[in-house]
């Protein structure tokens, strides 16, 4: 393993957190060390209170932070001597320790502190850094796990049997690590945990994690070669479609669904005992907050959740409180014709469970190769997956965005009303597949939007990018066609042939494609497919000088009013906004509406005013009610035509 320490660059020792802030970094940069707000670092100081006394505190990672981007704020500082009476206890429930812990802060306001705090305060040493390195788990998730960890480390760790994390870890610790350790000893392995380093400041922590760590891997084969994903094999969209479906069934709520394969995930789906050694359970305990227990061999949905309910069922008497049933849908699914699924509400879920999983991977695989990859029992996972802590999570809830685990196609998405509608859908929690021919569509990309440059008159390329968004979030959900072209003005004697086609083609016909391309999607979308077609107000009230522009969006319109018609027995609904003068699009150069003012007779304050409600028309304005459109409030309403234009006599 690198060892990423840089002398240079570390903050020097009259800076204890600064230093550990900088190895926490380090820490958190290596994905085989941790993973997505795993691990945690601690650092022991004095502080002078506001009394004037010396106080004796321990800095340590507030819960929910990312190892990989903390800094200071988010340590949180306790006052170490009430922790250290806190190990004296025999029983402390893991809801009256956080509650302890947070009367030990000497901030109120600082974060929650992480629930592996006593274990830290427990250690004699200044920092303490702790991670959950692939190569220790590989090591340890075997039948004889804790005699290979003493094999390779000898007496220079304590090995601890796996205890859940929280208050019975700590005090097992506090029983175990001092008739244990010695002069010499420099970590602590738990079994089917992790790794604990300590010394006399990070530096000396971070240095020998890497060493062990490095050990470790040596020892295992770790890591194995990655090879960056390519995109995963064509497979049919709309079954994918379908699966996504059955999770979100399933589940209870709308669910995305995300492919990922590459060799190795390849390799291991071919495996011809993929269903034994992938049912074996999580690396570590903590992972089945974002993968379940075990992953889905198969596309059998509904018989998996059948056995997660009856494995809750025959641990349900272990919890401590009282327990509420988490959904019973994979949030990971292994086939070899589809490849490696990851289900979740939000991008970013599906995110996390396929970063872990692939981590899983070339963990079991190295495990195999030395004594066979051995989970934990599957009660000890039940344990932390209704550990009071996480119940009272679920208890206390939160607000859920209105289209959360939903995907929108938005086309013209790269600038004006098009690129308005994407922000008002992602703000309200969808997952945004944005198509326009400016390639400058994907310049925002990130884990819930998907820019695409695509020709929406080019079929291939409007199948290709449906592809993408299906394999990148699982279905599609809402269609908004945005995409569109006002040709030059010119009076019908003058008409251009090719600038008529050429409207026809980008304004009617390439919706009526994405249509045909889209219904299967959206009749498989878990609340209703909902389409948005933005027309224009010349559908209505056409102007001299715009024969092709109107005439094809009155062609749009009606394209979407069959729609209306054939696809209600679908669920899908499908509605037309006619916007009219909105000038903060790329339609409009400061010099046109100057022209257009002056033509007038008005300033253009005036001229962008110029309707019965003296109102001014933006994008955004039409961004939200297309995504309005698709909300609840609309749920009852298809084949309606809404004007966004301030009042126009002519349309009235």
């Amino acid at each position: 393993m690198r060892n990423r320490w840089s002398t240079a660059d570390a903050p020097d020792g009259s800076a204890p957190l600064a230093r550990l802030v900088y190895a926490s970094r380090l820490l958190g940069a290596d994905t085989d060390l941790v993973l997505h707000g795993g691990g945690n670092t601690s650092v022991k100081t004095t502080v002078t209170d506001l009394t004037g006394e010396p106080v004796p505190v321990l800095h340590v990672k507030g819960s929910g932070s990312d190892l990989a981007t903390m800094d200071a704020s988010g340590f949180t500082a306790l006052r170490l001597d009430r922790l250290r009476a806190l190990l004296r206890l025999e029983r402390l429930g893991d809801s009256d320790m956080m509650n302890e812990l947070r009367c030990a802060r000497l901030d109120a306001t600082a974060p929650d502190p992480s629930v592996e705090t006593l274990l830290h305060a427990l250690l004699p040493h200044p920092a303490v850094l702790h991670s959950h390195a692939d190569a220790l788990l590989a090591l340890t998730n075997q039948p004889d796990g804790a005699r290979l960890a003493e094999e390779l480390y000898g007496d220079s760790v304590v090995v601890v049997p796996y205890i859940m994390p929280g208050f019975d870890l700590a005090r097992r610790c506090a029983d175990l690590y001092p008739a244990r350790a010695h002069a010499g000893t420099v970590g602590m392995v738990l079994l089917n945990h992790g790794l604990f380093t300590f010394g006399a400041d990070a530096e000396e922590a971070y240095h020998r994690h890497i060493e062990l760590v490095s050990r470790a891997e040596e020892r295992m084969g770790l890591p194995r070669p990655r090879v960056a994903p390519a995109a995963p094999r064509p497979v049919d969209r709309t079954r994918l479609a379908r699966l996504r479906g059955e999770v979100s069934a399933t589940a209870g709520a709308p669910m995305l669904l995300r492919r990922h394969e590459d060799p190795a995930v390849r390799a291991f789906l071919d495996r011809p005992d993929l269903a034994a050694v992938a049912t074996r359970g999580p690396v570590t305990p903590d992972h089945v907050l974002r993968t379940k227990r075990i992953p889905l061999v198969g596309t059998d949905v509904a018989g998996y959740a059948d056995a997660y309910r009856r494995h809750v069922d025959r641990h349900r008497s272990r919890a401590r409180t009282t327990l509420t049933m988490l959904d019973p849908a994979p949030r990971v699914i292994l086939d070899p014709e589809l490849g490696m699924l990851t289900a979740g509400r939000s991008a970013a879920e599906t995110g996390m469970a396929r970063d872990i999983y692939r981590h899983t991977v070339d963990v079991i695989e190295a495990a195999e190769a030395v004594g066979g990859y051995q989970a934990l029992p599957e009660q000890d996972i039940f344990d932390l997956e209704y550990w009071e802590l996480e119940q009272a999570k679920l208890r206390r809830g939160g607000p859920v965005k209105e289209f959360a685990g939903e995907v929108a196609v938005v086309t013209g998405a790269a600038s004006g009303i098009g690129r308005a509608c994407a922000e008002a859908l992602l703000a309200r929690g969808a997952c945004v597949v944005a198509l326009d021919r400016d390639p400058s569509v994907a310049a925002s990309d990130g884990p819930a939007r998907l820019g695409l440059t695509v020709d929406v008159t080019d079929g291939k390329a409007v199948d290709a990018a449906l592809d993408a968004a299906v394999d990148r979030f699982g279905g599609v959900d809402m269609v908004v066609a945005a995409a569109g072209i006002f040709p030059a003005s010119r009076a019908i004697a003058e008409l251009d042939p090719d600038e008529w086609r050429r409207s026809m083609a980008v304004n009617a016909e390439s919706v009526a494609y994405l249509f045909a391309r889209t219904h299967p999607l959206l009749a498989l979308a878990p609340r209703g497919g909902r389409v948005v077609v933005v027309a224009s107000r010349n559908a209505l009230a056409p102007g001299p000088g715009a024969v092709a522009y109107s005439a094809s969006k009155a062609a749009v319109t009606q394209v979407a009013r069959v729609a209306a018609l054939e696809w209600a027995g679908d669920g899908i609904r499908v509605n037309v906004l006619h916007p009219d003068a909105v000038f903060d699009t790329g339609l409009w150069s400061a010099e046109v509406l100057e022209a257009r003012a002056r033509h007038y007779g008005l300033t253009v304050a005036e001229y962008k005013r110029r309707n019965l409600l003296g109102a001014e028309i933006t994008s955004a304005r039409v961004g939200e009610l297309a995504a309005t459109l698709c909300g609840e409030t609309f749920a009852a309403t298809t084949g309606a035509q809404l004007t966004v234009d301030g009042g126009n006599e002519r349309v009235i």
